[in-house]
């Protein structure tokens, strides 16, 4: 699904330059839920960039699901963000001005999806989500786990192959946390795969593998007995 090799990256900083990922290898398989972890300035969010194609390697290799991720036009990357992945934050990044409705059909307006069918498809995903009764509320109108709950609808309303989730409890109490990671882990029970960066242990712990960075190279990379978020809501 996810093959990556050798990749490097680094960043201008005045006259010098900061080496930021050193060589990384990983690969990922159909149906993992991985967990990245990692302190601030270790690579993480750096290397979720990449494979989200919002930034590109300066060296290695990178193939999706068969297709090699290089030298993409904006245009190209953003049709490829659009048929592989999904995105979840941890700031939600909902438009504020539309509704729940509106936010999870909006990948699909990007793949030309016609309104009614748009709706329908929203609908769907947010009923799955357990929210279809606040189809027509603002963000402003919503707890943070609902935002984070119509986030995750609007990430699978285009049938990504892989999720990509940056702290996605990082602005939620342990409670709803631990929610969200029950709905994760059931996407995952269904065969989604998902990528999770965290810096929480217990979050880590809810995942089938740890991947840990350190200064841009992987420390760690163990398969481990996950925990069931259900079993603590």
């Amino acid at each position: 699904m996810l093959q990556i090799s050798k990749l490097h990256k680094s960043y201008p900083i005045g006259d010098s330059s900061l080496h930021v990922l050193k060589g990384i290898d990983l690969s990922v398989e159909e149906g993992e839920m991985v967990a990245i972890m990692g302190s601030s300035g270790s690579g993480k969010s750096t290397l979720l960039n990449i494979i989200g194609m919002l930034d590109e390697a300066d060296e290695g290799e990178y193939v999706l699901d068969g297709v090699p991720i290089k030298n993409l036009t904006e245009k190209k990357a953003a049709i490829y963000r659009n048929k592989f992945l999904g995105f979840i934050f941890q700031s939600f990044n909902l438009i504020n001005y539309k509704n729940a409705l509106e936010n999870v059909a909006l990948p699909l307006y990007y793949q030309g999806m016609n309104r009614k069918e748009r709706s329908e498809k929203a609908l769907f995903h947010l009923g799955k989500v357990g929210l279809k009764d606040w189809a027509h509320h603002l963000p402003n109108e919503l707890s943070g786990g609902q935002k984070q709950r119509v986030a995750i609808a609007r990430a699978l309303a285009a049938n990504p192959k892989l999720l990509l989730a940056d702290e996605p409890t990082g602005a939620l109490d342990t409670k709803t946390s631990y929610e969200i990671m029950a709905f994760l882990q059931q996407l995952n029970d269904e065969g989604k795969t998902l990528l999770i960066v965290t810096h929480e242990e217990d979050i880590a712990a809810m995942c089938k593998r740890v991947v840990k960075l350190r200064d841009g190279v992987i420390m760690e990379d163990t398969r481990v007995e996950q925990v069931r978020a259900a079993a603590h809501v």
